[in-house]
Formats: C-alpha cells, structure tokens, sequence
C-alpha cells in the first residue's frame, strides 16, 4: 500500500532523513521505531507531505505522491493521529467527528460518529463537551476517532499513548487491536515494544535518520539486544 524509496528530507540546511525506505502492505500493521529525535516524525511529515522531501520516492497504492500537497494526500486516504492530539478547543465531540465523516476509502461498512461513540464510549457520554474540556485521554479516544470517520485506507498514529495513564493506554491498545482485527492498515509510531511486538506484523527501527534495522516481530521479540542498542530500553 506505502512504500518509502531512498527517501532524504531536511529542514533548511539540517538533513534530517538519509536515504530512508520502507513498506507497508495493505491489512498490516507496521511500526516506525527509534529514540527521540532520530527522524520518526519527520518521516510521517513527508509522507504527508507536510515536510517537502528532498529526494527519492514515496508511493502509495501505485501513486507516486512525493510532490502532492497535504490535502490531496490525505483525500487519497492517508489520516493522522498527530502527536499532541491537535483537538479544536471550540468544537464539541460530536462536532469534531461530524465535520470530518466521510468514506475516502469506499468502505462498504464504513466508520461513522455513531460507531466511533460505540467504539470509546467516553467519547459517547462526553458527546457535547468542547475539545478543551476533556482530558488527555479522551482527547486521544477523540484525535482516533477523528481520523477513523474518514475511513482512510492507511491510518498513522504518531505516539498514540504518549502521556496517558495505564488504564486509557490500555484502551487504545485494545482499540488497536480491533482495527488490526479488522484489516486496517496501520502505521504505528510508540515506545511500548512489549506491548507492539505482540500487536504488530513488522518494524523498521532507524538511527540518525537511517534504517538500522528491519524485521518481523518474532525477530524483534527473539533480539533484545536490538532493544537495548536502538531504543534505550
């Protein structure tokens, strides 16, 4: 469905992605690994194309997108759940997932408001609070839900359980888990590797902007080593 080909993007003068390549097939789950600052964001921000990237390829289902602008690559069918959530504080919950609905992907039994509600049902009792009145949790049970009523055919989550609680983290690895049950393409950007080497197909781990490492979990599971070398784990 993606695939990432010698792929190098800088801000200015600071080259920050070195020739970086990956791919993901469609109904996978696939994870983008590394410690802080080596290039993981700025990989989602060029695939989106939000960060211009600077050379090589980046296709997605036989399209070539690298010189799109962000909103047709969204339209295409790619969602963000960002990192920070970006929830509007003045729109209420069920306005956030109204304004976004649609079925980019052509989904014959689409995720609709209605479906995200029955899928977090915080989110369902909380339906007419504003952005800014909920907590960090259902902010991201919202940013989820958000990217989810635009039925995208690759949805990204950008440290996903960042900051919350062990219990709503647990309800997102739940979530996780139903989608990938359920055939969604996922792109999964996080540190909990206990909890992703069981939920995902395969990993990339890079380094200063470099693929160090790529393999499936079993691999990963069977190499702490790799943890200890790349991770800071």
């Amino acid at each position: 469905m993606l695939r990432v080909e010698s792929l190098e993007t800088a801000y200015g003068t600071s080259q920050v992605l070195f020739g970086l390549s990956l791919e993901i097939s469609e109904g996978e789950m696939t994870t983008l690994l590394g410690r802080n600052g080596m290039g993981k964001t700025t990989t989602v921000r060029s695939i989106l194309g939000l960060t211009r990237a600077r050379g090589g390829a980046i296709t997605f289902r036989g399209k070539r997108i690298e010189r799109e602008a962000p909103d047709r690559i969204a339209r295409a069918g790619i969602a963000l759940v960002p990192e920070g959530r970006q929830i509007f504080p003045n729109l209420s919950v069920r306005e956030h997932l109204e304004a976004f609905a649609g079925n980019r992907s052509g989904r014959k039994d689409p995720w609709t408001p209605e479906k995200v509600l029955d899928l977090f049902e915080n989110l369902r009792r909380r339906k007419e609070h504003m952005g800014n009145q909920l907590s960090g949790g259902e902010q991201q049970m919202l940013a989820i839900g958000r990217a989810l009523v635009t039925n995208p055919y690759l949805l990204i989550l950008d440290e996903a359980t960042e900051g919350l609680a062990p219990l709503v983290r647990e309800e997102i690895w739940k979530c996780l888990e139903r989608l990938r049950a359920a055939g969604q393409t996922i792109l999964v950007i996080d540190k909990y590797l206990e909890r992703l080497v069981r939920l995902a197909d395969r990993h990339t781990i890079i380094e200063r902007g470099r693929v160090a490492w790529q393999g499936s979990s079993s691999e990963l599971d069977a190499d702490r080593g790799l943890w200890h070398r790349y991770l800071g784990v």
